[in-house]
């Protein structure tokens, strides 16, 4: 049986994909300061902010997803140095942590997959995201270095998305109004739903995407590559 590590699966995304893997046959192992409202077989309770480290997992991981993101929207004169550290942290430093603890796990099963998030933000220049834009750049630039760096053993990829309903990006649509003019916005004429994203996550974990790695590929309604 496979075993996945979720980092974030309690909510949103990550849930999203822990009910998939679960429907799946997949074994879950969940890492995230409060249990999902999904099975999953393992759960391990731990705060990314945490000084401390997860515990180890001394068995073998097929794949490990690092769920766990802001959404921190604000014009550049209103940014401090803090902002762009605290986005940092989450988006970005977070995973490297976490990749690192886990890396041995990841090593021993012969033909893992790790899948980061970045965000449309980063591939089309949009106002107000200097910050998250910024973190997830860098989740970019290291989803490929560590893609060649960790090949053929250990496959790296991560997903773009546009705007998805969670309780991240809950205050952004939490009207009738908000929700359709942010729906407009995307040629396909809606926001994403957690389960849009996870179908994907679900992919790059399978032996279907096999002979792929080091690929950021956008799941965004269109909105970051096309024009209406």
């Amino acid at each position: 049986m496979r075993k996945i590590l979720i980092v974030g699966a309690s909510s949103g995304i990550g849930q999203a994909l822990a009910g998939q893997l679960d429907e799946e046959g997949v074994a879950v192992i969940s890492l995230s300061r409060t249990s999902p409202a999904v099975n999953v077989a393992q759960h391990i309770a731990y705060d990314i902010r945490s000084v401390n480290e997860p515990p180890p997992f001394e068995e073998a991981l097929d794949g490990l997803v690092y769920c766990p993101g802001s959404i921190l929207l604000k014009p550049f004169r209103h940014l401090k140095i803090g902002d762009y550290r605290e986005d940092l942290e989450i988006n970005f430093l977070g995973a490297v942590r976490i990749l690192q603890r886990f890396q041995s796990a990841l090593a021993r099963s012969g033909n893992a997959s790790v899948v980061l998030f970045s965000s449309v933000a980063v591939g089309v220049g949009m106002p107000y995201h200097s910050s998250i834009a910024a973190s997830k750049g860098a989740v970019e630039g290291f989803v490929k270095a560590m893609a060649a760096e960790w090949a053929p053993a250990i496959r790296v990829n991560a997903i773009a998305p546009s705007l998805v309903k969670t309780r991240l990006s809950a205050r952004l649509i939490d009207t009738e109004a908000k929700l359709l003019l942010a729906g407009q916005r995307h040629p396909l004429r809606r926001v994403g739903e957690p389960e849009d994203i996870a179908a994907m996550a679900a992919f790059l974990l399978s032996d279907k995407a096999s002979w792929i790695t080091g690929r950021v590929i956008g799941v965004d309604g269109g909105i970051g590559s096309i024009r209406q």
